[in-house]
């Protein structure tokens, strides 16, 4: 373990919050991937365990490999991922898979890999805006020099998320709202900017049917109208998601033992963790709760413990985008908020959101890193003195 710890460097207690919402992965997607194994791949129910697990480590890789870097480098590249990820945007809306009236997803040429651009583009620019708040602080309510560098892009990327896929959109941008309250943000224009993004938002519905994209719109219809009720024999998903946590009890039936992945569509990544809740029970699905909740406590403490507004915002702004979605994907299985299509990170299956996942983990422990760094450069120039 002490061999481990030399290696894993940074908050030990994130690592921690890593290495079990892993091993919980591992155990819930092998449990929900039965019946896709039977379907599409002649019952072998360790193909996709596998495949995941295969993804999961290289996942952890990136995390560990991210956090050997100096959060300062974060700084230099964030300006090329956030020009990256414009392009790549807007390749997806042309030349992008589709999938459920949504296109969501970009094949590179060549390797025939897919990845979903808006989990590059969600890291790129909170990692932008951390950026540019720590550069403006000081004028920093100044409405020309300092809110719109920073609000353009984030409308700008904003705007070419929502069309394929409107809960990431949402999600982003009100993540940037509550960076940029953090940042010291006028009020005044945080509450320009709400109006601006309901004002958006309303266009889009007017001019989305007159370009093609009328089926997003009726799939967001369906959605809240399933919600509030007004569909019930649509709700089929929510019903099923119910009906798993309620079966599940305070200590659930067991590993293995679910009956609601048979009748749950994505129980394996949408709605993983009414699985979990049916599997492990109540108690189960507050650990997971817990744990996520956890991992943005820490975050507050390694804010407070920075010395500098670029790390501060860096960590907090990473971490609480990946809560806010966790936060989303169990309040969806729960039936507190209609059908978005979230993931859980790190757990639910998938391959390019593990990816950027683990690199928004590694960079928030990089940051804590750097406290390390900083206490052994103390101590050893106090060896130095009584020396």
């Amino acid at each position: 373990m002490l061999q481990l710890q030399k290696y894993l460097k940074g908050d030990k207690i994130i690592w921690g919050v890593i290495i079990i919402l892993s091993l919980m992965s591992m155990l819930a997607v092998y449990s929900s991937t039965g019946t896709l194994a039977f379907k599409y791949q002649g019952g072998n129910t360790t193909y996709y365990v596998i495949r995941h697990v295969t993804f999961m480590i290289l996942g952890l890789a990136v995390v560990y490999l991210t956090h050997l870097f100096d959060y300062k480098f974060f700084s230099r590249i964030t300006q090329i991922l956030f020009y990256i990820s414009i392009p790549l945007l807007l390749l997806t809306l042309v030349l992008g898979t589709s999938l459920n009236s949504a296109t969501r997803w970009l094949t590179l040429p060549g390797i025939g890999l897919s990845f979903q651009t808006s989990d590059l583009a969600k890291i790129s620019l909170i990692m932008y805006v951390s950026r540019m708040l720590s550069l403006k602080q000081d004028t920093i309510k100044d409405f020309k020099g300092s809110f719109l560098p920073i609000i353009i892009p984030v409308g700008i990327t904003c705007i070419l998320i929502l069309p394929a896929n409107f809960s990431t959109a949402l999600m982003l941008f009100l993540s940037c709202i509550v960076l940029m309250f953090i940042g010291r943000v006028s009020m005044k224009h945080l509450g320009l900017l709400g109006l601006s993004g309901i004002l958006v938002f309303v266009l889009f519905l007017l001019i989305a049917p007159q370009v093609g994209m009328g089926g997003r719109i009726e799939t967001w219809k369906n959605r809240f109208g399933s919600f509030v009720g007004a569909e019930e024999k649509e709700n089929y998903q929510a019903d099923q998601s119910k009906i798993a946590i309620v079966t599940g009890g305070i200590l659930g039936k067991g590993p293995g033992n679910s009956t609601q992945r048979n009748f749950l569509p994505h129980p394996y990544s949408d709605f993983i963790y009414a699985i979990i809740i049916e599997e492990y029970g109540l108690i189960g699905g507050i650990i997971v709760l817990f744990l996520y909740l956890y991992l943005l406590f820490r975050a507050a403490i390694i804010v407070r413990r920075c010395d500098r507004s670029f790390p501060a915002f860096l960590a907090i702004g990473l971490t609480f985008a990946l809560v806010f979605q966790a936060l989303i994907n169990m309040a969806v299985a729960v039936n507190i908020f209609p059908v978005t299509g979230q993931t859980l990170p790190l757990v639910s299956m998938g391959g390019s959101s593990m990816f950027f996942t683990g690199f928004a983990l590694g960079v928030i422990l990089s940051i804590s890193k750097s406290f390390e760094t900083k206490k052994a450069a103390v101590v050893a120039e106090e060896n130095e003195e009584n020396n």
